[in-house]
């Protein structure tokens, strides 16, 4: 691997929504042939993506979805209700189009990479998966940096570069996924760095453990928390020391495409830690920032919290893939076509509230 691999990118100032816009989209939603506010959250969609866009008729019919997917060393801790071997099982599955998000992205029409960073057993057959060879999986944080500065950088970069592919392809909107056995430990374990938060307070079920299972997950992340958290002075650090492959890369995506000017739409509990991450490294972030849903994961609430953000779904899901964000796209679209498309009160010859 490439040694001292250069991050210059991540000081970049990210793009500014446009205010002017946002101030027309608000009047002009005053115009149209309902009450004001009627159409609640509908309404602020449309004007956050205009501001977004830059334009007064904003629209995300261009969507790109990226799935990053790595093992994860921690998952030796037996802190998952599935065994390792998923993580290579489910990029096969999406290589093949059977994964939810596959039938999601074929609903919406959305163009849908798959990238492995990092996992115990190759996926190098497959040859509509982007390889990485970053490793296999991170190391066991409960004993040593999840990830050496070079591995970091390098997961960054593959967020960075699928942004950017993005922003190339004129995509309107972009999705970043993730799936990786053992990721809600490191996401959780990443999450309470960051929020000087305890394990006890963010720990959930993840893909379906008891609460036994629950107890052993919470005892490993404060072991490891014991050890790093003395040494972790910077988000960047934190991410590289109990990060995944998959979360920097959804990091790097996020930083990358909020400088790119392009809107992200964040998906459940691991990616709303990688936006919080993001937002760490690079303030002003999250003003590209649409939260899809609220997943059932216990510790998703804290983060949305620590963002100020209030998803748009709640439907219990749990299952990451980038899918809640996925179902959210239609509400996008709905909240586009709204805007764009309703009479006015003066077009419609409609009387306006005395």
């Amino acid at each position: 691997m490439k040694k001292n691999i250069p991050l210059d990118w991540l000081k970049i100032a990210p793009a500014m929504p446009n205010e002017q816009i946002r101030q027309a989209a608000l009047q002009h939603q005053m115009q149209l042939t309902k009450p004001p506010g009627a159409l609640g959250r509908l309404e602020e969609i449309a004007v956050q993506l205009a501001a977004l866009q830059h334009t007064l008729h904003p629209c995300v019919d261009q969507v790109q979805i990226s799935i990053f997917a790595a093992d994860h060393g921690v998952a030796t801790e037996n802190i998952s209700a599935f065994p390792q071997s998923v993580t290579t099982e489910m990029i096969k599955n999406f290589a093949a189009g059977g994964a939810a998000i596959n039938v999601l992205a074929r609903t919406l029409g959305a163009q849908l990479e798959i990238i492995n960073l990092g996992t115990v057993h190759s996926t190098d057959a497959l040859s509509n998966v982007k390889h990485y060879h970053l490793g296999a999986g991170t190391a066991n944080f409960v004993h040593t940096a999840a990830m050496s500065e070079d591995q970091l950088a390098a997961a960054l970069n593959a967020g960075c570069a699928s942004a950017e592919q993005a922003q190339a392809n004129n995509r309107q909107l972009l999705i970043a996924g993730e799936m990786g056995i053992g990721n809600t430990t490191s996401a959780t374990a990443l999450a309470c760095l960051l929020l000087n938060a305890s394990p006890a307070q963010l720990a959930g079920a993840g893909s379906g453990l008891d609460s036994k299972g629950i107890a052993h997950k919470i005892n490993i992340i404060e072991r490891a928390l014991t050890l790093h958290r003395c040494h972790t002075h910077s988000p960047l650090e934190a991410l590289r020391r109990v990060g995944g492959f998959e979360i920097a890369a959804l990091t790097g995506a996020y930083i990358r495409g909020a400088q790119l000017g392009l809107p992200l739409l964040i998906d459940g509990f691991i990616s709303t830690v990688a936006a919080l991450t993001a937002e760490q490294i690079c303030l002003g972030s999250r003003n590209w920032f649409i939260y899809a849903h609220q997943s059932a994961e216990s510790g998703h609430v804290h983060v949305l919290k620590a963002l100020q953000a209030t998803p748009l779904l709640d439907l219990t899901m749990r299952l990451g893939e980038g899918s809640g964000a996925a179902v959210a796209v239609n509400l996008l679209r709905m909240a586009c076509r709204l805007h764009n498309e309703m009479a006015t009160f003066s077009s419609a010859h409609v009387s306006t509230k005395t």
